[in-house]
């Protein structure tokens, strides 16, 4: 019972944040600009980061791939009280079918979100799922982070999870979008993917402090 009604709680836990924080958006240029190319997009962003963009982007045109483990089923619940759809897994479990849901989503017109460094890490180390994935589908990655000045840290997690709090400053950065062509080397692309979601995120922590 605890495990079914944790999702509500998480709901309305994150309801209570954002309704009592105030956000600043950075550099949204950026995402219209890759809006531009195909419409859809991938977005990025580091696992440690995720709790607060299912307020952020509450409602929102997406799809968030989420690990098929029994914590992945409460985020997947959690995203749909918050109006945000999922694919079901990860480089270990259904990989291959969660990439054919995305790939149908992107047909249908939906963004997706990907932590590069999830579900287990190591933490900001960019796997190549979400290159193959931008590569296959020609939509362009827009790394994306977010930081608050009232938060929980979790330092025992491997990627030092974040659990916003309430009345907090949140702000939420784009860096400039990615493209992987058929000829792109993978690895230079996952340095230059990395740097971006590390810079971002410096940003987005300099300026909500």
């Amino acid at each position: 019972m605890l495990r079914a009604i944790i999702p509500y709680l998480a709901y309305l836990y994150v309801t209570l944040v954002g309704l009592t924080s105030r956000v600043l958006w950075r550099g949204l240029e950026h995402l219209e600009k890759a809006r531009r190319f195909k419409g859809p997009v991938i977005y990025a962003f580091w696992h440690q980061r995720q709790v607060f963009f299912t307020w952020t982007h509450r409602g929102a045109r997406a799809k968030v791939l989420v690990s098929r483990s029994a914590d992945g089923e409460l985020i997947a619940r959690t995203m749909q009280l918050s109006r945000i759809g999922s694919c079901r897994g990860s480089s270990s479990r259904a990989g291959a079918a969660a990439a054919r849901e995305m790939l149908e989503a992107v047909a249908d017109g939906f963004d997706l979100s990907v932590s590069p460094d999830g579900p287990k890490g190591p933490a900001r180390e960019v796997k190549p799922g979400i290159l193959y994935l931008a590569r296959k589908t020609g939509v362009p990655i827009v790394p994306i982070s977010n930081a608050v000045s009232r938060k929980i840290e979790f330092p025992r997690s491997w990627d030092k999870f974040q659990v916003p709090l309430p009345f907090a400053r949140g702000v939420v950065c784009h860096a400039e979008p990615i493209f992987v062509g058929p000829d792109d080397d993978f690895p230079a692309k996952a340095q230059e993917l990395k740097a971006a979601l590390d810079r971002i995120t410096q940003e987005a922590d300099k300026e909500a402090a």
